[in-house]
């Protein structure tokens, strides 16, 4: 007896947990750790927005409601990227 193949996977990449550090996306059964300290823009949203992800092609994600464009690149070595705009209406 054989089981039915699996449906289509709908939702590729997904926010799993947002905490007081900072968020996880699940994207293609990899796990990704996004700081508040790397990802400012992240720490003041609401759920809905954080939450509100789309993958326009393979490894790059977009918040709309934040206008956020990351690539997994950016996520998984901030480092490399040091360059980063702080978010509107946020002071220093």
């Amino acid at each position: 007896m054989s089981s039915p193949a699996p449906g289509k996977n709908t939702s590729a990449v997904e926010v799993t947990h947002i905490s007081v550090h900072g968020v996880w996306l699940l994207a293609h059964n990899k796990e990704l750790f996004m700081s508040y300290e790397d990802f400012p823009w992240f720490r003041d949203q609401s759920v809905n927005a954080i939450h509100r992800v789309e993958e326009p092609s393979p490894g790059h994600y977009y918040w709309p409601d934040i206008d956020v464009d990351l690539t997994e690149e950016i996520i998984e070595h901030p480092e490399r990227f040091p360059l980063k705009s702080e978010p509107v209406g946020r002071n220093k």
